[in-house]
């Protein structure tokens, strides 16, 4: 197969997800981050890598969001949001993290594979995207990408939607946020 057919069977792949996500759960997520006065990000490897693109445009829409192990990352305290990306919710060190943000009253958010595990049992909210872990032994889809590349992706994706909801939301649009974008470069 040529790059370009791959990259259309990805594509495919992608557009079929977003029917499998709950529309009510995401709801709550998008309430929950607009009220609470911090949100808080984690996910590890690609998965993180998904988790800071969405603190970015958080921070674009004026929102107090931080990626959990910055350097500049504030304090969690009673109310604030934490959100984990984990395909399988069983990654230790985010359990160890989901874990401290209950303990500190936090509100927990999980975006999974498997809304069984771990970290979506002790979520408050949990999100199930469609795909599978990276050792693809969870998950019903079917993908030809490797490892959890699929949920990776629809991460992203799903992340920016959220983005756009709160945009809704907040009543702003792309200009507004420009205003927030990094200057100093």
């Amino acid at each position: 197969m040529k790059t370009t057919q791959y990259l259309t069977k990805i594509v495919q792949e992608l557009s079929q997800t977003a029917a499998l996500i709950s529309d009510s759960e995401t709801e709550k997520l998008v309430n929950q981050i607009l009220e609470s006065k911090k949100v808080f990000v984690a996910g590890a490897g690609r998965s993180g890598f998904m988790a800071k693109s969405f603190v970015m445009r958080m921070m674009h829409m004026g929102i107090d969001a931080y990626a959990v192990g910055e350097t500049v990352t504030a304090n969690l305290e009673k109310n604030d949001l934490l959100i984990i990306g984990s395909g399988s919710g069983e990654t230790k060190t985010l359990g160890a993290i989901a874990e401290k943000a209950k303990s500190l009253g936090g509100v927990v958010a999980a975006v999974t594979v498997s809304p069984q595990s771990t970290i979506g049992k002790l979520a408050d909210i949990t999100i199930e995207l469609p795909g599978v872990t990276k050792d693809q032994s969870e998950g019903d889809y079917k993908t030809i990408q490797p490892m959890g590349s699929l949920f990776e992706q629809t991460t992203l994706l799903f992340y920016d939607a959220l983005i756009l909801r709160c945009m809704e939301k907040k009543g702003l649009d792309s200009h507004k946020m420009y205003g927030k974008h990094a200057n100093l470069e």
